[in-house]
């Protein structure tokens, strides 16, 4: 997948507002001792001690005045009601109420403003997650995992790669994502950051004949930052080329590149693409690719964008021109904002359906499982589940090509999986 600041209290007037022009200037109000001197104030009292608070007027046959009347008695014809002063007072005192009754309204129309379209996209997504998965939507045996680092720096063992190999056969995993940078911001790749590559390659090969194993590389594009790396540079696309022939050269299967954050219609991304698949087509390589999720709405990135500072969704359009660029694209469906379980699987199944509608068949298409556990924004581990994930895909697979051989999931990633995050993606894909 994330303003507004309550406004201060505005100060009570202590006078009341004034009388509206078109009538006359009231007189001052009658008064029964208006004849009677007014009272010689006290002398100041001693600055040591508090001052006395003044004393009423004295006036033997005049009452303390008592608490307000009801309304029923203060209007017009109430008991005991002087029809003169209160309805001068009350005439006043309508001004004061109106300003307050329009900011109501106004912040009340606002809320509506903001919050009914988001009430509706997330019923929509709810909505999407009714139903039942057609038959045979389940694993093509064309699912990727992502590996961390510590499977080429020299963390991992001999007896690692068994465990890995022993979990892999019972699952439709056919292609691993080892993480073998970052690239440095110039787009080389550093020799001393994968020693244990040919180790590990050699491994998965001997223990899992068929799996393909893929460099991993990435980096943080200095696209909402001044740090990072620049594609609009021709000599860092240049240098991100020659780091995909390097990768090759060790023995890997194919390059998969994970580059954030990447704005939408990004070109020099994609003509970074068309010069790397230049070097992995004829080598038989695969070129893969990690993609940010597809507008939810159209032109939504670009809306996030303004709003946020982030368009973190591509267009629809621009994901289908970096699909046909590829041999597999692998949406990062997670980290949604999607705040309940049925929500963040009704997304994944609109994802899903959006992806499929412009990734042609002869691409791989992949989408990601979250099979790691984080709560902060934009991602809550008890809604981003792989199991509502699971059921998400198969939903949206179902709706929109049933029969799609080139499909799959990815899972992310390995050091941060649970035994249900294996088990949910057993039972609910492969089946």
């Amino acid at each position: 997948m994330e303003d507004t600041e309550p406004r201060p209290t505005e100060p009570r007037r202590t006078e009341p507002a004034p009388a509206d022009t078109d009538s006359p200037p009231p007189g001052p109000p009658a008064s029964a001792d208006a004849d009677r001197p007014s009272p010689v104030p006290a002398a100041p009292a001693d600055t040591d001690q508090p001052s006395p608070v003044p004393a009423a007027p004295a006036d033997a046959d005049q009452s303390p005045p008592g608490p307000p009347a009801p309304d029923d008695e203060s209007r017009a014809g109430g008991a005991g009601g002087n029809k003169d002063a209160e309805g001068e007072a009350g005439a006043k005192a309508t001004p004061r109420k109106r300003p307050r009754i329009r900011r109501k309204r106004t912040v009340l129309a606002v809320l509506l403003v903001l919050l009914l379209p988001l009430l509706v996209a997330e019923t929509a997504l709810r909505v999407n997650y009714l139903g039942d998965p057609a038959d045979g939507t389940r694993t093509r045996g064309r699912d990727a995992l992502w590996l961390g680092h510590a499977w080429v720096d020299g963390r991992k063992t001999e007896a690692d790669l068994t465990a890995l190999a022993r979990n892999l056969k019972t699952t439709g995993i056919r292609d691993l994502y080892v993480h073998t940078g970052p690239m440095e911001h110039d787009g080389t790749l550093p020799e001393a950051l994968y020693p244990k590559a040919h180790w590990l390659i050699d491994g998965v090969h001997r223990e899992l004949p068929g799996v393909r194993v893929q460099a991993f590389l990435g980096d943080v594009l200095a696209t909402e930052s001044p740090d990072g790396m620049r594609l609009e540079q021709a000599a860092t696309r240049a240098a991100v080329v020659d780091s995909a022939r390097q990768v090759l050269d060790v023995g890997y299967d194919g390059v998969h590149l994970d580059l954030e954050p990447l704005h939408s219609g990004d070109r020099d991304y994609l003509s970074l693409l068309d010069d790397v698949r230049a070097v992995t087509r004829p080598r038989g390589a695969q070129l893969s690719v990690a993609a940010h999720q597809i507008d939810p709405l159209p032109g939504f990135h670009s809306f996030w964008g303004t709003v946020a500072g982030h368009p973190k969704w591509w267009s629809q359009e621009f994901f289908g021109r970096v699909a046909r660029r590829v041999d597999q694209i692998a949406v990062m469906s997670y980290d949604t904002m999607q705040p309940l379980e049925s929500l963040y699987g009704g997304y994944v199944a609109q994802q899903t359906s959006l992806a499929l509608e412009v990734t042609p068949p002869t691409t791989h298409l992949l989408m990601g499982l979250p099979f790691y556990h984080e709560n902060r924004f934009g991602h809550w581990a008890h809604a981003e589940t792989v199991a509502a994930a699971v059921r998400g895909v198969r939903l949206g697979l179902s709706r929109t090509d049933a029969d799609r051989e080139r499909f799959g999931v990815a899972a992310y990633i390995d050091f941060a999986a649970t035994d249900e995050d294996w088990s949910s993606y057993r039972s609910g894909w492969v089946g």
